[in-house]
């Protein structure tokens, strides 16, 4: 096991509280997973800091979602950061929106779920660019979520026309695992990589495969790819808890990405840097105290 992780991809929420649609229908997920639960699941880790990533609440109630993670963030203060939801496809005029969540200190980037979008050329609007592009003044970075080849391609000319924004890419970009493939999934990775403003989440991989049945080495190419893309400065560990109990128990998750990094020649500086340090880095994160 790592000595240390900085658990950039954190989900909770509580339906009695705030309203998630999408949970209706996943009967696993559809009930109050808390920070006490994260404790449990977590328990004999050492979590130094995690990051909140916005969980799709219904986005009227984006606000309440981050100033309800701020109330539990004094609670248990390893929650260092905030990722929400921000209407930026309202371009220049969600500044204002987009101004007033980076006033909160651990607000340290966006995301928009671009997968749920059904026009695979959302995320080239000319508001959205420039709502994305608007981040940067903010000192905000941009979280990207993705399905599809369409939708990769697509997010690679949106880095390439908001060079001032860094990116970092949930879930490596959700391959095709279930169905084995690589194609074209490794060709738009590498391409993504190979921009100077983007990084990588390890995170999310057993939800892309057969999640009753996957074994470490279907997910074992995806994962060689990933680190040789990117190296060990621009990857970071995601547990995607509690999404991947669909898939994974979170202690199963931290062994097969340890396992796969060792494998293609990690050295204990380069796990360091993938369970811990880079997300130290990206996120501006300080020692809890």
């Amino acid at each position: 096991m790592p000595g240390t992780i900085i658990d950039t991809h954190l989900h909770l929420w509580d339906p009695g509280l705030l309203r998630y649609n999408w949970l209706d229908d996943i009967p696993l997920l559809n009930r109050s997973y808390l920070i006490e639960d994260y404790r449990n699941e977590t328990s004999g880790l050492v979590i130094e800091h995690m990051v909140f990533v916005q969980c799709e609440v219904d986005t009227t109630l984006y606000r309440q979602e981050v100033d309800w993670v701020t109330e539990l963030a004094g609670i248990d203060n390893r929650i260092a950061g905030i990722v929400p939801w921000a209407p930026l496809e309202l371009g220049d005029g969600a500044d204002e929106a987009v101004a007033e969540l980076a006033e909160n200190p651990l607000v340290k980037g966006i995301r928009r779920i671009i997968q749920f979008e059904a026009d695979a050329d959302f995320c080239l609007r000319p508001n959205f660019v420039r709502g994305v592009r608007n981040l940067a003044k903010h000192g905000l970075h941009f979280e990207v979520c993705l399905k599809g080849d369409g939708q990769f391609a697509n997010c690679i000319q949106l880095v390439e026309k908001c060079p001032e924004v860094r990116f970092l890419l949930n879930h490596i970009g959700k391959p095709y695992i279930i169905n084995g493939t690589m194609q074209p999934w490794s060709d738009h990775l590498r391409r993504f990589a190979s921009l100077p403003n983007t990084w990588c989440k390890v995170s999310g991989l057993a939800n892309e495969a057969d999640m009753a049945l996957w074994t470490y080495d279907d997910l074992n190419p995806y994962l060689a790819t990933v680190f040789e893309a990117f190296g060990w400065s621009r990857v970071m560990f995601g547990g995607d808890w509690p999404v991947a109990l669909l898939a994974t128990g979170y202690n199963r998750w931290v062994n097969t990405v340890e396992r796969q990094a060792l494998a293609v020649g990690a050295s204990r500086l380069d796990l360091d840097r993938l369970f811990a340090g880079n997300a130290r880095e990206f996120y501006r994160l300080e020692p809890p105290t």
